[in-house]
């Protein structure tokens, strides 16, 4: 008996490894190498395709308003009901058919259709899979796990400028792109092949008996739904606002290439302990405090750009942007599952990330409207600032949650 329950324990403990494994190099290929690695190629766009700044950043915006409408609540209803697993592999392969076609995208029409199956890959084998995946095999030490699991997307953007700078520098651009594409299908689809959708999991058991399932009904009457959904898209949006004008900011000041990709790699890396300090945090204070000074830290970082110029002062804005932007993403599905429940948290945050998809769509697409050469980007990273301290507002009102959530206390709440 006794060698059971080691055995049970030892196989509960290796599931458990193998799944924060798995969610690592889900979001290091579909959002550190994805996300972040896109960015690199539009100042390469603009000069060789044409495009303009608000074209070359519309991509985004357009893929995520075909595509979050349409399928954000119905993967995260397909992830509640049959896992993550296929969902999963099917993003990894889109995501690298998309990087692939984005690199020949010549003309503006491929180039939006070609960003829709990025944001199906994006939708499919993203956060939001793996956001479920860790919720549901973690009670305890939830925070922790999805700070380790969130490191993957530091370690991936910290590397893909680098990766990217010397792919382009030897082999072109395009093919760099393609390279990139292939890359994301070979890291992510493996792990994602193993994994147990099986409902048995001690994990899910053992959340099943603390934890009835909350009806999307009531969750959508529940007015902290609206208020975590604005709130988050309101620093999405600026966090989404800044980094995809980044590298293009970068070239306003003459910076060169491989310095672009270095300035990328400090924002990535100091975003690796923004996670795992806002994770860490986030099990010992109150998750609405702890999401409160990301959004105070994401306003604080952008502000740094319109201090007087001074030596390091972009490197200064970098750290301090990449620890904000570490927890920005990170802290919403650890929210949503205190104030909602984990049996519902798929739904919960194929809704929520919808609009936050939407609020990462506009913004970087507003900037480059308000950007021209007299203001440069101070008005638009001014909006930015206004929108991220706006998510401070909203998210005070949302209730303080402890380590241990009553959900039906809060999803009850009128």
């Amino acid at each position: 008996m006794i060698e059971n329950r080691e055995s049970t324990k030892s196989v509960s403990q290796s599931s458990k490894t193998y799944i924060i494994i798995t969610a690592f190099f889900a979001l290091f290929a579909l959002v550190g190498f994805a996300y972040y690695g896109l960015p690199f190629f539009f100042d390469f766009m603009t000069n060789d395709f044409g495009y303009s700044r608000a074209q070359v950043t519309s991509g985004n915006a357009v893929g995520k308003l075909v595509v979050a409408p349409l399928f954000g609540f119905l993967a995260g209803w397909i992830i509640d009901r049959y896992g993550p697993r296929r969902l999963m592999m099917l993003g990894a392969v889109l995501m690298g058919v998309a990087f692939v076609g984005l690199s020949r995208s010549s003309s503006l029409w491929m180039f939006y259709m070609f960003y829709v199956l990025n944001a199906l890959g994006y939708v499919f084998g993203g956060p939001l899979p793996c956001q479920v995946l860790i919720s549901k095999w973690f009670t305890k030490n939830r925070g922790k796990a999805m700070g380790i699991a969130y490191l993957g997307i530091g370690a991936g953007g910290a590397l893909v400028p680098i990766i990217a700078n010397h792919l382009e520098s030897n082999l072109g651009w395009q093919n760099a792109l393609s390279i990139l594409g292939v890359l994301i299908i070979v890291i992510a689809f493996p792990l994602a092949f193993f994994i147990k959708d099986s409902s048995k999991s001690k994990a899910k058991i053992a959340t099943k008996k603390v934890e009835v399932a909350v009806p999307m009904k009531e969750i959508l009457r529940n007015p902290y739904f609206y208020l975590l959904a604005f709130g988050s898209m309101c620093s999405i949006g600026a966090v989404g606002g800044v980094g995809q004008h980044l590298k293009l900011y970068l070239s306003d000041l003459n910076y060169t290439q491989e310095q672009a990709a270095h300035i990328f790699s400090i924002v990535l890396l100091s975003s690796l302990f923004g996670r795992v300090a806002m994770g860490w945090l986030s099990d010992i204070i109150g998750r609405k405090f702890v999401m409160i000074l990301i959004y105070l830290i994401v306003a604080m970082a952008i502000t740094t750009l319109f201090l007087p110029p001074f030596d390091g002062r972009i490197y200064v804005f970098a750290i301090v942007f990449g620890i904000g932007l570490g927890g920005d993403y990170m802290i919403i599905p650890l929210m949503a599952a205190d104030l909602f429940g984990v049996r519902a948290l798929g739904r919960t945050m194929g809704i929520i990330l919808v609009a936050d998809g939407l609020a990462e769509s506009f913004f970087p697409v507003l900037v480059g409207y308000l950007y021209n050469d007299a203001v440069k980007y101070s008005i638009g990273f001014g909006v930015l600032i206004f929108v991220a301290l706006t998510g401070v507002v909203v998210i005070s009102f949302l209730p303080k949650m402890g380590k241990s959530a009553n959900v039906d206390a809060v999803v009850n709440h009128s």
